[in-house]
């Protein structure tokens, strides 16, 4: 019978010097802030505030680095898209906390979600997806989606967009949903993500796999239904003999990836208030620091896509990006909706119409992208053509 013990090689195995080196860093960071935290609530000169803010983000990018190697040895040994999901959920998480924590936090944030999801929509949509399709499209000739599975992104994004930004705008008071309105919105969305991993985990995972390319494809026969229902099977029960073959080290990748996680949340909280100082006293617009936070927070997730890009599996970057997304949306709305309620704050989602015009154009470019019989870098190109229009917007 097996057991999660994890023995003295699994922890030389996980427990390498330079992941020691990253979590030390880490806390070791959060413990500096915690001793010296009212040193940051006075009135730093702003050389010392850059300098400190530059400080926590180098290492939040370092943290970022443990936590994508982390995931990617369970990616490497569960298998796409499970592998996949555990980077995509833990990075979401950190999104969905740090929104949560500004909003019970002093002060009055009802358009922090708002902000944040937006910005984190135009950063995977354009900026992620396009960098990885220009770097991918030059070293790679023949890349192909699997259309199925980004189909099946497609369709519960342009549902969630729609309840996240537009429908507030349109049946709700200055942009906010009613108390009557919220209830039900909260509890559709989670029920409609939940669908979606149960079936992206089970019936139709094969959507989320990458394409075998053949030179001379045939048409699929009655054996060739029959093998794929096969394949289907034999991919379960790959993970079951995955999970019982590893498991003592996927338990300790998952904890330490978690350790590496948590730090990331803890000093993004300090770089948030840091950054709107230094913004504000350079007199950039406010907008701009939900799209920094939104960058750094999914950065491992964009050094993931870039490196599956390279590798030239085109799916995993939309398993990572799109299915970022979806997770953001569907996790974000119900969760700072349920906040509102509980402490009787406003959550004001609805968009104006520029950033409306642009998340449709998004979701329109991604379709032609991703339909077609391949992508390339011109469809990169494209892509960050419209991260920069979203970028004019905000020093509008």
């Amino acid at each position: 019978m097996s057991t999660t013990t994890v023995t003295p090689s699994v922890f030389r195995t996980v427990l390498t010097p330079a992941a020691l080196t990253k979590l030390a860093l880490g806390w070791g960071s959060v413990l500096v802030l915690v001793l010296g935290g009212k040193l940051l609530d006075g009135d730093l000169p702003t050389p010392v505030l850059f300098t400190i803010l530059g400080l926590i983000v180098a290492v939040i990018l370092v943290a970022a680095s443990g936590v994508v190697t982390e995931a990617e040895h369970l990616a490497e040994k569960l298998g796409d898209p499970y592998g996949t999901l555990v980077l995509t959920l833990s990075i979401v998480l950190i999104e969905v906390i740090l929104i949560s924590a500004v909003m019970l936090g002093p002060g009055e944030h009802a358009t922090i979600a708002r902000d944040s999801v937006m910005a984190v929509s135009m950063i995977i949509l354009n900026l992620v997806i396009g960098v990885s399709l220009l770097v991918g499209g030059l070293r790679h000739s023949n890349l192909r989606p699997n259309r199925s599975g980004v189909s099946a992104y497609l369709s519960l994004l342009v549902v969630l967009v729609t309840v996240a930004f537009a429908l507030p705008a349109i049946i709700g008071v200055n942009g906010s949903y009613t108390a009557g309105q919220e209830i039900p919105i909260i509890g559709l969305t989670v029920m409609l993500y939940a669908f979606f991993l149960v079936r992206q985990m089970g019936a139709q995972r094969a959507d989320f796999q990458e394409v075998v390319l053949v030179e001379h494809a045939e048409t699929i026969s009655a054996e060739g239904v029959g093998a794929a229902r096969t394949d289907n099977a034999g991919a379960q029960s790959k993970l079951a003999g995955a999970l019982a073959q590893h498991r003592p080290e996927l338990v300790a990748r998952a904890i330490l990836l978690v350790m590496m996680v948590v730090p990331i949340v803890l000093l993004s909280h300090d770089m948030a208030s840091l950054l709107d100082e230094g913004l504000d006293r350079l007199g950039a617009p406010v907008a701009l620091s939900g799209i920094l936070i939104a960058m750094i927070v999914f950065l491992p997730e964009t050094i993931t896509a870039i490196r599956a890009a390279l590798a030239g599996e085109i799916q995993r970057v939309s398993n990572l990006c799109h299915g970022a997304l979806v997770s953001t949306v569907g996790l974000t709305i119900p969760a700072v909706l349920t906040i509102g309620l509980l402490t009787g704050q406003t959550v004001t989602l609805g968009e104006g119409p520029t950033n409306l015009v642009l998340l449709a154009v998004s979701l329109l470019l991604t379709m032609t992208t991703f339909f077609g019989k391949r992508v390339t870098a011109l469809h990169g190109a494209a892509h960050l053509f419209v991260f920069v229009l979203y970028g004019l917007t905000v020093f509008q």
